[in-house]
Order: structure tokens, then C-alpha cells, then sequence
């Protein structure tokens, strides 16, 4: 699984490190800017709806235009909402396509939350915006989305960037180091932050949901403005959609321990890029089985970066971007 934000023992069952905690949105829904509609493409708050094969209303926007090849950007996850505005800025002339997955931020809070529906759902998204072929830029467990939409429709990818996620080992090669990194990186946050956590099987209120998924994302950021950073990256502030988190963590889990995952990835025709950062907290050596299994891969790693790298590093991930879209 891409995404695991806690060690292990006593912690919450959400599991992406994107996902900080928060529960239903509920009545917020249309204060914060919900999809509505009926049948047929629906209007979102600041963007073009779009409706799944089976009604489900999801928020997408296409925000940039020009002759270059057009891309659907992938936000993290899972449960959370896109918060790729700043790499979408970066991309230059092309169209660009970002979106709210299933069940989050501006998009239905509806079930079911599936690998099989999530890549229904970016296909929709596709066919929506009358892309025959475009690339896919994900990040973190968008990533991974990407990838899944791509072995499943080669046809319809030019292009695949694989943002910060990691590979198709299984995540305990990986999630002791990151979960000790974490721990690390938040410093005198650190209290506060397991304080919070261990208080949310009791419930917490919004504002401390929110406060919660600003520490837990903090940890992804460098430097004396992570938090500041964090903080920016939760406003407006939508709400973890923990069931979603749930349960694509959980079938994203058993697809990387049975091993079809590896497998797909060798018969994969289209080109990826991997591009990271070399301080994301989690360790790179985790990507390192996803890119010996593609026959098609370059990789690309920011030396001053971390799990954010456009954040750090924004002309170097405009270019190794730019470059491999345009190659």
C-alpha cells in the first residue's frame, strides 16, 4: 500500500498517509462546495461534473489549455481530495484535468470504494473532458490509481508519471523505516500529534480532525514552513473519507501480496517515469520494485525534496516532468 500514515500497534485503522482523520462531511457537504445535479454531466462548484457509469457524481475541472498532450493529474490518498493545483501550474501548455475521487472533498460521498470503481471512475473522468488519449500524472497513492487505470486501458495512456509512491513489494519491506521517519520528522509535533490519534476512537471534533491530518501531513513537507505548508494543503478543508481510506487500502494490500500486480507491470507498453524526492519519508528503496518490473521506466529522483516535490524543488520537477511529457 502506497500510503500508510501511523506505525503499527494501538494506531487507528486509516492508512494512508495522506489521510489524516476526519469523518463524514455530512451536512457540510454543500457549504463546502458539493456536486449537484441529476442526469447527465452535473455542475460542481468551480468546475465541470462529471457522472460515473453507475450516477455517481464526481468533481473534476480542466483548468489549462495549449497544443501539447493532455494529462489528468491524481490526487492522494485515499479518501482525501485533489490537492495538485500547484503541479497542475507547472505543466506548461497542455490541457489539464484535475479531479475529486469518489467519496471525497467535492465529489458524492458514495460507495462502493474499489480499485475496479476507482479506475471506472478516471476512465469517466476521460471520457468526460473527450480525451482520446492523455497522460496520467499521479501522486502518492494517485500514483498507484494511475498506474491501475493504465494497465487496465493502455490504450487510451500516452504517458504515465509516478509521483512519490512506492512499489509492489509488500509494504512491511518498507512501513518500519517510514513509520520511524515519521515519527523523526515531526519533532515537537510529535506529542501533540499522538495525543490526537489516540483520542480518535473516542471521536474528535471538526476542528480536530482537521488538526490532526495538518500535523500528519506536516511530516511530508521540509524546512521551518511544513506546517505553514500542511496547513495550506487542508484549506478548505473537505474531510478524510476514512471508509474510503479503509477499504482501498485494504484490496490495494492483498493485489500487492498475490503478486498479479509484478506481473501486469512486465507486459505494460506504455512509458513511465518515476519522480520523487530523496527525502520523502519514505524510504525510495520502496519504489525500487515497481521500476525492475516495468519494461518501459525512467526514474528521476530530486535530491533536495521530499514526498511534495514540486513544494521543494519546483523547477526540477517542472522539468524532469516537462521533459518526459514532451520526449
Amino acid at each position: 500500500m502506497t500510503n500508510t500514515p501511523e506505525e503499527r500497534g494501538g494506531r487507528p485503522r486509516a492508512r494512508a498517509e495522506d489521510a489524516g482523520g476526519a469523518g463524514p462531511r455530512g451536512a457540510d457537504a454543500a457549504a463546502d462546495g458539493g456536486v449537484t445535479g441529476g442526469d447527465g454531466p452535473c455542475r460542481a462548484a468551480g468546475g465541470t461534473g462529471v457522472v460515473a457509469d453507475d450516477g455517481a457524481r464526481l468533481w473534476a475541472v480542466r483548468e489549462t489549455d495549449g497544443p501539447a498532450a493532455p494529462v489528468i493529474l491524481c490526487h492522494g490518498g485515499p479518501g482525501i481530495w485533489d490537492t495538485l493545483r500547484e503541479p497542475a501550474a507547472l505543466l506548461g501548455a497542455r490541457p489539464v484535468v484535475r479531479w475529486d475521487q469518489r467519496g471525497c472533498g467535492r465529489s458524492q460521498r458514495t460507495g462502493p470504494y474499489t480499485v475496479a470503481r476507482s479506475v471506472a471512475d478516471l476512465e469517466a473522468v476521460r471520457r468526460t473532458f473527450g480525451l482520446e488519449r492523455t497522460a496520467l500524472v499521479g501522486h502518492s497513492w494517485g500514483a498507484q490509481l494511475a498506474l491501475l487505470h493504465a494497465l487496465e486501458h493502455p490504450e487510451r495512456v500516452s504517458a504515465l508519471v509516478y509521483v512519490s509512491g512506492v512499489g509492489v513489494d509488500d509494504e512491511s519491506t518498507w512501513h518500519p523505516a517510514y513509520a520511524a521517519a515519521h515519527r523523526e520528522r515531526l519533532g515537537p509535533r510529535l506529542g501533540r500529534w499522538t495525543a490526537l490519534r489516540d483520542r480518535r476512537g473516542d471521536g474528535l471534533t471538526r476542528a480536530e480532525e482537521r488538526e490532526l491530518a495538518v500535523l500528519q501531513w506536516s511530516a511530508d513537507f521540509l524546512g521551518p514552513d511544513a506546517l505553514a505548508a500542511a496547513e495550506a494543503m487542508a484549506t478548505p478543508w473537505f474531510g478524510v473519507n476514512q471508509a474510503c481510506n479503509r477499504a482501498l487500502g485494504r484490496e490495494m494490500r492483498q493485489l500487492v501480496a498475490g503478486g498479479c500486480l509484478r506481473e501486469r507491470c512486465a507486459a505494460l507498453a506504455v512509458p513511465v517515469l518515476i519522480l520523487d524526492g530523496a527525502r520523502d519519508i519514505r524510504p525510495r528503496s520502496a519504489v525500487d520494485s515497481l521500476e525492475r518490473a516495468l519494461p518501459h521506466v525512467t526514474r528521476a529522483v530530486l535530491p533536495e525534496a521530499g514526498h511534495m516535490p514540486w513544494a521543494e524543488d519546483p523547477a526540477g520537477f517542472a522539468s524532469a516532468l516537462t521533459a518526459f511529457l514532451d520526449g
